[in-house]
């Protein structure tokens, strides 16, 4: 019978917690889980992902350059240097600390009386897929997680100083652009899903359209302050835009028709079927949404104007996906620049918490499917960047070897190596690139080694090639290579050596 009672009660107290009103300290705790567990892949991979490599090898900075001056300092604090030796994961784990900080002052923003389920419908500010490239950075994924902790205080913080007001998040804005520019898109997305929280929420006319007046003071300020701190460092040609001599909307067109494309590589199989779901309970939400809207006590012409900011809303927030990198001339469509899909993904969950909820409240848990199909996809990301780091090393080794065998190499003056890019690099995670098509494009290496590597296997005359490019392509016919394998050739042109990878072979043509 007390078997029974101690049974019942362990029960009781697991209602209670899924069910019940969360304090401070538990929201807390539970971010702070839920945030290590995310990225706990990525810091047992270990594994020095592109830019990581050269900057290992010179403790270098070089951030300045790209309008970041922010994260320079901040590994400069960080490191008591003037550079950036390497001390991930201290880093990391310190912008995971601060990520749960800001998580929990989000869902009391939100949630005044925040249950679990109140807390599912932010984690997706971290649990966004394409967050997973940004954090593969061993030096710039810290950065771009404080940029993004910057942005979510600037928009929950209040005081009843006017000025404080005003000023505490413009220099929280230049802080967030000053670490990672792109963060920008958060903040913007997230000023779109106030308008529909205001709207839902029933705020007297005056507190809703005051709010959008002191968002955009908030950023316009935040901008100046950028533009006389962190921006003149900035390298003129990072900031180019579209010519608008040629067809600058055809260029926009094509630049979200990229966005579209790499995003629908996230729907495949399960995928698809439970974000179907929860997009069908967002429109229930916004059903509820625009049930609230016609029913509070304003005039119609108020109401249809709430109504249409709240419409616009959606479009806008859709559009922010990358946002201000569609204008740029330069464009970049990789997953790191994604950043604005996280807060598309909170509107989803906002939006179908409001329907659950109508429904009945234990039914808002259902929001952790959702968050267990992008934790599934994060570990499978850390074992297939595992895989790379096994591959890259056993390169190393190889490439190394051959290298410091051969006399002739290894006192040659400098041994060009060709960047030969191709995607059956990696056979090893052949199976989760078919199961899961957006993995090959969250690892983004198409690479078999890069030069910056070499120097940890004490090879240290091997450089990039650029003028040479087109010689080394062609695989100088005619000449016997002084060492051929799976790989590559080596070549040896009198003081010169030069690495000419092969073609690997393509993965579907391989049989088990």
């Amino acid at each position: 019978m007390a078997a029974k009672t101690g049974s019942g009660s362990s029960m009781g107290r697991l209602s209670d917690f899924f069910g019940s009103e969360l304090g401070y300290r538990r929201v807390w705790l539970f971010f702070l889980i839920a945030t290590l567990v995310y990225v706990l892949p990525l810091i047992l991979a270990d594994y020095p992902y592109i830019d990581d490599n050269w900057r290992t090898l010179a403790a270098g900075t070089a951030w300045a350059g790209q309008g970041r001056l922010f994260t320079e300092l901040f590994y400069n604090a960080l490191t008591f240097s003037d550079g950036a030796p390497n001390i991930f994961p201290l880093p990391l784990l310190i912008a995971v600390l601060a990520m749960a900080f800001a998580l929990t002052r989000l869902t009391f923003h939100y949630y005044p009386q925040p249950t679990l389920s109140c807390c599912l419908v932010v984690l997706p500010l971290w649990y966004n897929p394409f967050f997973l490239q940004n954090l593969s950075y061993q030096y710039d994924g810290p950065a771009i997680t404080l940029s993004l902790v910057a942005v979510i205080y600037a928009i929950t913080f209040r005081h009843p100083s006017r000025i404080l007001q005003w000023l505490v998040p413009a220099f929280l804005i230049a802080l967030a652009l000053g670490l990672y520019q792109v963060s920008l898109n958060v903040f913007l997305g997230l000023c779109c899903l106030e308008l529909l929280r205001g709207a839902n929420d029933k705020w007297a006319w005056r507190q809703w359209y005051a709010s959008i007046g002191w968002k955009i003071a908030q950023a316009g300020l935040g901008g100046l302050i950028y533009s006389v701190t962190a921006y003149p460092y900035t390298n003129q040609n990072r900031t180019l835009l579209l010519n608008w001599a040629a067809a600058p909307w055809r260029q926009l067109e094509i630049n979200f028709g990229r966005v579209l494309e790499k995003v629908a590589l996230l729907f495949h199989g399960g995928f698809t079927w439970v974000f179907a779901v929860l997009l069908l309970c967002a429109i229930a939400g916004c059903v509820r949404l625009t049930r609230n809207v016609v029913t509070r006590q304003d005039t119609a012409l108020r109401k249809v104007v709430i109504g249409l900011v709240c419409v616009l809303a959606v479009p806008a927030v859709i559009l922010l996906v990358s946002g201000a990198a569609l204008f740029f001339r330069d464009f970049n469509e990789g997953a790191r620049t994604l950043m604005g899909f996280a807060v598309l993904l909170v509107l989803l969950f906002y939006l179908s918490h409001l329907a659950l909820e109508r429904i009945h409240d234990r039914l808002t848990l259902l929001l952790l499917v959702p968050l267990l199909t992008m934790l599934s996809l994060s570990y499978a990301y850390g074992r297939v960047l595992t895989i790379q780091n096994t591959f890259a090393s056993s390169a190393l080794f190889s490439l190394g070897h051959d290298i410091a065998s051969h006399r002739q190499l290894r006192e040659a003056r400098r041994i060009y190596m060709s960047v030969s890019y191709s995607d059956h690099w990696l056979v090893g995670a052949a199976g989760s690139f078919k199961q899961m098509p957006v993995l090959h494009y969250l690892l983004n290496i198409n690479f078999y080694m890069l030069a910056e590597n070499l120097p940890k296997a004490g090879i240290t005359n091997v450089v990039a090639e650029r003028e040479r490019r087109n010689a080394t392509l062609v695989g100088y016919q005619g000449y016997p290579p002084l060492v051929d394998n799976r790989f590559y050739r080596l070549y040896l042109l009198g003081d010169y050596g030069f690495i000419v990878m092969k073609e690997p072979v393509p993965i579907t043509t391989l049989k088990w």
